[in-house]
């Protein structure tokens, strides 16, 4: 027994090709969020996999009979850029690097120096409002 996956075989031939989702979804007048489901799919009909074989420019017998391979699917869904410590997430099907960590301890940085810097002034606001009292209380 065989053991394809239609929608990684259509997946790894986008990649290979360097299609994005969003340009395959224009040629075949589709969504990219249909096109990521069907990426996702185990078993396509024979009517899809046709339409994408002949928008990927393949023949369709590849996509119906490409194999899993195990070691492939790891190697494809982990690439690790600049950027990219943890790994990969998915969002849209493509594969995307994780935001840097350094940029976002700084940018996390730059927030709470800013929401310090708020909190004092409203403390400089409150004890003139103190002041203020205490000196119309005399």
């Amino acid at each position: 027994m065989k053991n394809t996956h239609h929608g990684h075989a259509i997946k790894r031939f986008r990649h290979t090709l360097d299609i994005k989702q969003e340009t395959l979804a224009v040629e075949m007048e589709l969504s990219q969020a249909l096109i990521f489901t069907y990426e996702q799919r185990k078993v396509l009909n024979d009517d899809v996999i046709e339409r994408f074989a002949k928008a990927l420019n393949v023949a369709h017998e590849l996509i119906k009979e490409v194999e899993e391979d195990q070691v492939t699917l790891i190697i494809e869904n982990n690439t690790f850029d600049k950027g990219c410590m943890a790994g990969i997430y998915y969002n849209d099907g493509d594969i995307h690097n994780n935001s840097d960590p350094i940029e976002q301890i700084l940018e996390l940085n730059k927030e709470k120096t800013a929401l310090f810097e708020l909190m004092l002034e409203l403390e400089k606001e409150k004890s003139a409002l103190l002041e203020k009292l205490l000196e119309d209380r005399k």
